[in-house]
Parts: structure tokens; sequence; C-alpha cells
């Protein structure tokens, strides 16, 4: 094999005419990262509220949450990504389906990979959750309850909060995930990181100088966001899940011990 590198066609111009390689790679990186952080907050947000539904007494509220983890969580994810681009839009009345589907590059594309990857991710953040909120000592809840507070202010005030801190690696590495399977968006056209490494390659013929730059910028993404979440987690560093002590000025740790 006699690959010719060429990292100065980076500064060639890209198909738009208007934008060089890098920029183009530049601009596919600000897309991945707008992206990959809207669909987290959507999932964090909507995970939240689905993995307390998975915990509550209700029958009802938990068979509901049960149903969507295992439709979204089952179903693959570029499945997920034609149905919202392709299907959704001719499910819908006619004249509003029309409209959806006239909106222009890049926002045409950007809205429904963000519904994908936002209602995907509130799955898997939701089984997090839950397992979470079920590694806590189930004396939390009934400490909280004693305490005369209500089951929205027990979950609010005490469980949730520690839940969180619990969780807090796997949330990190569900982030990381979102930045990654935000290029499944370029299967409907929108021109994310990866997007831009595949323009720059069918293009430029220059293969292994796009994708290698794709994979640093990746790389270097992910780095901020480990680095980051890491400092987060010695922050918030809880107690074992299992551990007695809660801590040692809060009242629920003497309710339970008394």
């Amino acid at each position: 094999m006699n690959y010719q590198w060429n990292w100065a066609s980076f500064n060639d111009l890209s198909p738009d005419g208007v934008h060089t390689y890098l920029q183009t790679m530049q601009i596919g990186a600000c897309w991945t990262v707008a992206l990959a952080v809207s669909a987290y907050a959507i999932a964090l947000l909507l995970g939240s509220i689905i993995g307390v539904m998975r915990t509550v007494d209700s029958k009802i509220a938990r068979t509901i949450a049960a149903t969507y983890v295992e439709l979204f969580r089952n179903v693959p994810l570029l499945v997920q990504m034609f149905l919202w681009y392709f299907v959704l839009p001719e499910l819908l009345p006619r004249s509003l389906g029309t409209a959806i589907k006239q909106i222009q590059q890049p926002c045409g594309q950007f809205f429904p990979a963000l519904l994908c990857l936002g209602f995907y991710g509130t799955a898997r953040i939701a089984e997090t959750l839950r397992s979470g909120i079920r590694s806590l000592r189930a004396g939390q809840r009934q400490a909280a309850l004693a305490l005369g507070l209500s089951g929205f202010q027990a979950y609010r005030f005490v469980i949730l909060p520690q839940a969180f801190r619990v969780v807090v690696p796997p949330l990190t590495s569900e982030l990381m995930a979102t930045i990654k399977y935000s290029s499944v968006a370029m299967t409907i056209g929108l021109l994310e990181l990866t997007g831009a490494a595949r323009s720059m390659q069918e293009f430029s013929f220059h293969t292994f100088e796009a994708f290698s730059a794709a994979t640093l910028i990746y790389f270097a993404i992910n780095s901020v966001v480990v680095y980051g979440l890491m400092l987060v987690e010695r922050r918030l560093a809880a107690p074992s899940a299992g551990s007695r002590k809660v801590s040692s000025a809060s009242p629920l740790s003497q309710v339970e011990q008394s």
C-alpha cells in the first residue's frame, strides 16, 4: 500500500466553496458538542423522572416507566433515528409533516437527531438512576417520611441527592456515549464531526487524514468530559451506598439509628 499522506489538504477549499476542510471539521465538532450536550440535558431531565417512576409505589407509574425503558432501550439507535426523521413526519397531520420536511439543513436534521438521542438516552439514564436509588438503604425513605416529609419531598431532598452522587461515574460514561452516538446523525444528513470527516474523505480522497483528525477531536472532547466530571465526582464524593453512615449531622441518620 503506497498511500501519500498530505496534511496540507485541510487547507483546501471544501465543496461548499466557503470553508476549508479544517473549518468544516471544526464546524462539525461544534455540531457534535451541541447535539450531544442538548440530547444529554433532555435525557438527564426525562431520565430522572422515568427513573423515579420505576421506584415509586404506584404500579401504573412503574408499568409506564418500564414500558418506556424497554421500548427505547431494545430498538437499535439507527432504526430510531430513521423513525424520527423519515416516519414521524408521515404520521403527523399533512400540513405539519410537510412543514417539518421543509425545514432547511442543518436544523431539519438537527432536531430529529436531538429527539432521537434525547429519548434514547432517557431510557439508559432512567435505568442508571433506578439502580442508584435501589442501592440506597430502604430506611432512607422511611426516615424521611418519619420526619414529616411527603413522598415528593423525600425524593427531592433525601433520595435523589444521594442517588445522583452514587451514579456520577455511569452518568459520565453516558455523556461520553452520547457524544459518540451523535455520529449516527450522519445517516440523516447532519454534518457533525463524523459526517464532516466522511465528506472530506469522499471529495478529497484523503481518508486517513480525515478520520485521524476526527479521532483526535473525539478523544479531546471526551478527555475534557472525563476530567471535568472527575472533578465533580471528587467534589461530590459520597460514602458507600451500603454504609450506615450518611452524615454525622444528618437528622435522617439519627432517626435510623434510634
